[in-house]
């Protein structure tokens, strides 16, 4: 049979379906996890916002804690990226923090990131609080060494990197939960000025 026949382009399409209302059943739930909160919000509450069964929410996402940790790890993915793009860039240590600072914030400010910093540690099991913590720990060790960066080349004022980190996105991961989400202008304006305080903070005064 000849490539591009119609029974591959039939497992493409099946596969594309598959992939489409996943994601249409991940971006429904986080919408409603973050407006209503974890424990607030049921299957059934998702399952009826789209039309569709619970089994199928559990055929392709899981149970509830599963379907909350694929939106944390989409968030945390999303972060990462940010962190890993700017690393390959040129620039000070303080130049490439902040263009990370810059999308870091964007992806708090978006669904999957709001998401990350509104998720207590209680609403998660032993296990999935120890996935949780170990996929943010990645995070701050990777701010860290921006910093640390920052520092040697003197683009940083010199001091405790992990407090500085934890200082930093303390102050980026707060929006997350009182900015309106909708308001996408100013969640910009948010970011973008909380970014320009911080990081004159770090400037060393000469």
């Amino acid at each position: 049979m000849a490539p591009g026949s119609a029974p591959f382009r039939a497992r493409v399409s099946r596969e594309e379906e598959r992939a489409s209302k996943r994601e249409a059943l991940l971006v429904t739930a986080v919408r409603m996890f973050n407006a209503n909160g974890f424990h607030a919000t049921s299957l059934d509450d998702v399952a009826t916002a789209l039309r569709v069964s619970k089994p199928t929410i559990y055929y392709y996402l899981g149970n509830k804690e599963q379907v909350l940790l694929e939106c944390l790890e989409r968030g945390l993915l999303q972060l990462r990226a940010a962190v890993e793009t700017v690393n390959s860039r040129l620039g000070t240590g303080l130049e490439r923090l902040r263009a990370v600072l810059l999308r870091y914030g964007e992806v708090i400010m978006g669904e999957f990131g709001r998401c990350v910093i509104r998720t207590g540690d209680e609403e998660l099991s032993p296990e999935g609080l120890a996935r949780f913590k170990q996929m943010k720990k990645l995070i701050d060790l990777e701010l860290r060494a921006l910093i640390c960066k920052g520092m040697a080349d003197g683009s940083i004022v010199k001091g405790d990197e992990k407090m500085t980190a934890f200082t930093i996105a303390g102050a980026l991961n707060w929006p997350a939960r009182w900015a309106d989400a909708t308001q996408n202008e100013d969640a910009r304006t948010i970011v973008t000025g909380l970014v320009d305080i911080l990081t004159f903070g770090l400037i060393p005064r000469h």
